[in-house]
């Protein structure tokens, strides 16, 4: 039996300053979190115990549970439309036959990612403008004006006007994962179905799927974190509204500490948030791991 080689302590000693920063700037304030949810906590001033007492509130707060019905909705969306046109434009840009374009293509659609969150944020809030909007100025151009409308104003369409932000989502982690997943097929088994007969259809349904299922857990996992942490783009452009129309977990408890200075029931709804976030997860990782053995 070969030896296991052990690794030099200097090794260990490098990965110190990385296990520093990640103790203060994660560990700690999760910790923290946790510890003054227990408290009435009033920074700078004195904060008395309380016990369980946030999270009984928590339990009759009709604002906060109705909020994850709007996360289901962004979930479910996240999982199918949102993928739909990355694995598309994946399929197509392997679809091509030179290697060259295959590159041009795939640095056009990825080349958006460049651009910070905010910046697609705030495009879309102009596109949405009821007035000077790109949106609604296209509907009354083609002599669609009873369509046009306030959309990120009215209840009934908010939530899908945020949903559509960064529409055909192409420029996304889906997209890289999928094309990256097809570029690791060999080439052998796509020869083997072309001699076979196989149809672009086919082929797909039996080979690039089943070869990317792993990648499709890994993105389902992540799609359940970053849905729980959903919140940013409904800040900038609703802030819940209308009518709480878009109100998700995170904004209510950015809502108890800064609007109601709830500090410590904030911190009990940011303590269920980072537990239901990692239950979620592991589950989601275990359930794949499973079903991969």
């Amino acid at each position: 039996m070969k030896a296991r080689r052990r690794i030099p302590w200097g090794v260990y000693l490098v990965l110190l300053p990385t296990f520093a920063l990640l103790a203060a700037f994660a560990y700690y304030p999760a910790l923290n979190g946790m510890i003054h949810s227990l408290y009435e906590w009033r920074p700078g001033f004195d904060s008395p115990f309380v016990g369980l007492e946030n999270y009984l509130t928590m339990l009759g707060d009709d604002l906060w549970w109705a909020s994850f019905r709007n996360v289901g909705i962004i979930f479910v969306w996240a999982v199918t439309l949102m993928w739909v046109f990355p694995l598309l434009a994946a399929e197509l840009v392997m679809s091509l036959s030179s290697e060259r374009l295959r590159f041009v293509f795939r640095t056009l659609l990825i080349l958006p990612l460049a651009f910070p969150a905010v910046v697609n944020v705030l495009l879309w809030q102009f596109m949405y403008d009821p007035r000077d909007g790109v949106v609604n100025s296209l509907l009354r151009a083609t002599g669609l004006d009873g369509l046009a409308g306030n959309w990120i104003g009215d209840p009934r369409t908010a939530l899908v006007a945020l949903m559509t932000i960064g529409f055909p989502w192409v420029a996304s982690l889906p997209f890289l994962v999928f094309l990256s997943a097809l570029q690791n097929v060999p080439a052998e088994i796509y020869q083997a179905a072309e001699v076979d007969g196989a149809g672009r259809l086919r082929r797909f349904w039996s080979i690039d799927l089943p070869m990317m299922f792993r990648d499709v857990k890994l993105l389902f996992v992540l799609a359940v974190i970053s849905v729980l942490q959903y919140g940013m783009q409904a800040h900038i452009m609703t802030r819940g509204g209308p009518d709480n129309a878009t109100q998700v977990p995170v904004l209510r408890m950015l809502d108890a500490a800064f609007v109601d200075t709830s500090w410590g029931y904030a911190a009990a709804l940011g303590t269920v948030l980072f537990a239901l976030t990692l239950g979620v997860s592991l589950v989601a990782l275990m359930l794949g791991r499973r079903s991969g053995s």
